[in-house]
């Protein structure tokens, strides 16, 4: 049905203004970035976690504050008065529980007259300081914990209420900003959950940012090139623009947040929505300059390309959802968001620019014939090129698989944090201070529970206890023990009368029965909570370096090993736990759901090709050259040392779903000029020639827009950018090459 001008202009109108009433919403989204929601669901240590933190604690409820001396030294009155300043104004901080630092703790120790107790640091009395440090550094409970081994920087530990929110944080974050402004103190660093919550959630967003702007410049200079026509171009970028708008208001609309994740929303809907508007455009123009009616050209345009980009679009989509068998909350989250996202843009490309186009003048559309002969020749070149080199083609392909194996299975999944950090941050940079001038973030902690009748307490489990704290400090990546048994140890020597000297575990049960009484005198020094009200359950807690998942796995193995062998496993089940060790369980899931995921999305596409193409060797056709896509991704990770993490395995679904898109609009061109009755190498030879050209273009796009993850700060984007921008060139590569031999042995078969 022909639609008269002035209607077309209505609903362009119309288009535009319900675009326009999307800012509002697209103002009210916001980040969200909690860690919990990177464990993955349904798992049975996940649950055990939720359990034992009901009993204790979260172990990432602290906010380490490092305040490095200007003067070199610790020892110096007016510093150690700015730490006992800051700690006391930080109490009154919003969500804080409990501070702690060097100018508060009390150490106990026995006289002829009772217990009494000194100061670990006398901040006020200098002449102490040489006593005060010969003590402190005679004691590992507080070296790398409190104080750096150099004496030129000590933390202060802020205990935040357990599951901070991202509000909580920004509120937090921004009265310790203040403070420190206030202050003039402009030397300090920052570990914990509430500080990283706020910096990524701020770098996310100059990500977001950025990445539209540039994504928007670099389209804008592309599609100028392509097309050389100054209204083909503000068509173009008004369609994506429009696209962009109805994808952030529907997100907004659906009560979506936008994750770590988010920078890849500006540059997935870019680029999908430029693939469309090149496929659309170029073939719209081409019957215009064949002297076709706008009228006529716009129904020619939607009935041969607007249903293989609806194919195309749709197996984008499936591509992206197959991120819905993910344990991850924010992964699954991505995937259905990108795959609405695909299809939003679809819809709006394919009304909002054919419209335009057909009620623009042709002369405002049209270039020279310079452009179609450089695009003529090159495609007969390559179309003879799959023609004569057929079989060393197919050597070529199975070379490249072999090396697609060997770097396959270099494939690591040793996840460390930093890798997720944005460089250059100064989240990343204090991340770097604390893991080399004190403990590292990444907790790592032992679950006791007793069976009935047994209790941590009692003398021989609590001896146990502390024989698995000195197995942990064996290790030099654990730093930072804390167990009930250090109370007991600082007791004891207490009760010998000595505040220096090596710690011991008392030898007999009644030297620790009579220590049990002062246990109050001593709980002061030690921030977490390591025994259970009932006494049945207990907790050894510790800090490890950022080793990698792989080989934190190995110690954990490690330490199974020694409670196996030296300790009273029939009364007590231990169980090592912590946010640390049930992230790292991801490596394992995203190994899994990828295989499943893209299992189900080579399905779907596949049911969707048979009814599309309705023959099983077409569908041969259209799968195989994107098979090898995905395997030169994988091998990318291999050979270029990249870690399988949740963030690098959307990189599959993409290439995937993207891939395909051009296999499909090839095998459609070609079925439907075969369907007029042309020989399969004549049919080849005008697919090749128009289709050819669309799928080169759209993937020139894609590579540079995929390309500008690059000046990402946040590795996995990066790497996302990276990988896809190699992989999208051998995909088209592949199209082009095998799949016209593909299709004369299948017209072979035929006959």
């Amino acid at each position: 049905m022909i639609l008269p001008r002035k209607i077309k202009v209505g609903i362009l109108i119309g288009i535009s203004l319900l675009s326009l009433a999307c800012i509002p919403l697209i103002l009210q989204l916001k980040f969200n970035f909690d860690f919990e929601n990177f464990f993955p669901e349904g798992d049975e240590d996940l649950e055990f976690f939720l359990e034992f933190i009901d009993d204790f604690e979260t172990d990432d409820n602290f906010l380490l504050i490092a305040l490095p001396s200007e003067s070199g030294t610790i020892f110096d009155t007016s510093y150690l008065r700015k730490v006992r300043d800051f700690a006391s104004a930080s109490r009154e901080f919003p969500h804080v529980e409990r501070v702690i630092s060097l100018t508060d703790i009390q150490l106990p120790y026995r006289t002829p007259f009772g217990i009494a107790s000194r100061r670990l640091v006398h901040h006020d009395r200098p002449e102490r300081f040489a006593s005060d440090s010969l003590l402190l550094f005679n004691n590992d409970r507080f070296v790398r914990r409190l104080v750096d081994e150099k004496a030129t920087a000590s933390v202060v530990f802020i205990k935040t209420i357990d599951n901070i929110t991202i509000d909580q944080s920004s509120e937090l974050v921004d009265r310790l900003r203040n403070y420190m402004e206030s202050k003039d103190i402009k030397q300090w660093h920052a570990l914990g959950r509430a500080f990283f919550q706020v910096e990524i959630s701020r770098s996310q967003l100059w990500e977001l940012t950025r990445s539209t702007i540039i994504s928007g410049i670099l389209v804008s200079i592309i599609l100028f090139f392509l097309f050389r026509k100054g209204k083909v171009v503000l068509i173009s970028l008004v369609s994506i623009a429009i696209s962009m708008l109805f994808f952030l208001g529907f997100l907004a609309l659906t009560g979506r947040e936008l994750s770590v994740m988010a920078a890849l929303y500006p540059v997935i809907m870019i680029i999908v929505g430029t693939s469309d508007v090149i496929h659309i455009t170029s073939k719209y123009l081409d019957e215009i300059s064949r002297g076709k009616k706008p009228d006529f050209a716009l129904i020619r345009t939607v009935k041969e390309i607007g249903l293989a980009t609806l194919m195309t679009s749709v197996t984008t989509a499936i591509g992206f959802a197959s991120l819905l068998t993910s344990r991850i909350a924010p992964i699954r989250e991505f995937g259905i968001n990108a795959a609405a996202g695909v299809l939003i843009a679809y819809l709006t490309v394919v009304i909002f620019t054919t419209l335009w186009l057909s009620i623009s003048p042709n002369r405002q559309l049209l270039r020279d014939d310079r452009g179609r002969y450089f695009w003529y020749k090159w495609m007969t070149w390559l179309y003879r090129l799959s023609t004569q080199k057929s079989k060393k083609i197919w050597w070529v392909s199975i070379g490249v698989l072999l090396i697609c194996v060997v770097g396959i299975s270099k494939i690591s999944t040793n996840y460390k944090i930093e890798e997720n950090l944005p460089r250059g941050a100064q989240v990343t940079k204090d991340f770097h201070y604390f893991e080399e001038n004190f403990f590292g973030f990444r907790p790592f902690e032992v679950a006791i529970i007793y069976s009935e009748g047994e209790k941590a307490g009692d003398f021989k489990n609590m001896r146990d206890i502390h024989r698995l704290e000195e197995h942990f400090n064996s290790y030099p990546s654990i730093r930072s023990v804390s167990s009930p048994a250090a109370l007991y140890r600082l007791l004891y020597q207490m009760e010998r009368g000595e505040l220096m000297g090596e710690e011991r575990f008392p030898q007999d049960s009644a030297t620790y029965e009579s220590l049990q009484a002062y246990t109050r005198f001593a709980a002061g020094t030690e921030p977490n909570i390591l025994l259970s009200q009932d006494g049945q359950r207990a907790r050894i807690s510790s800090n490890m370096d950022d080793i990698g998942a792989d080989s934190v796995q190995l110690i954990s193995r490690s330490i199974e090993d020694f409670i196996r062998q030296e300790l009273d496993t029939s009364v007590a089940d231990f169980r090592i736990t912590g946010t640390g060790v049930i992230v790292d369980k991801n490596a394992h899931y995203v190994r899994e759901n990828l295989l499943q995921g893209l299992g189900l999305a080579v399905l779907l596409v596949s049911i969707l090709m048979m009814l599309l193409f309705r023959q099983p060797l077409m569908l041969l056709a259209g799968l195989l050259p994107n098979l090898f896509p995905l395997l030169f991704a994988a091998a990318l990770l291999g050979w270029l040392g990249i870690e399988l993490e949740a963030g690098v395995s959307i990189v599959f679904a993409i290439v995937f779903g993207i891939a395909v898109d051009d296999s499909i609009h090839f095998l459609a061109k070609y079925r439907l000029v075969r369907g007029r009755g042309y020989s399969p190498d004549e049919s080849l030879l005008r697919t090749f020639r128009e289709t050819g050209k669309a799928l080169c273009l759209t993937t020139i796009v894609l590579f540079f827009g995929f390309l500008v993850l690059l000046f990402s700060q946040n590795p996995p984007t990066f790497t996302v950018g990276l990988l896809i921008s190699s992989t999208l060139l051998s995909a088209l590569a592949f199209d082009l090459m095998l799949i016209p031999s593909l299709l004369r042995w299948i017209e072979r078969k035929n006959k």
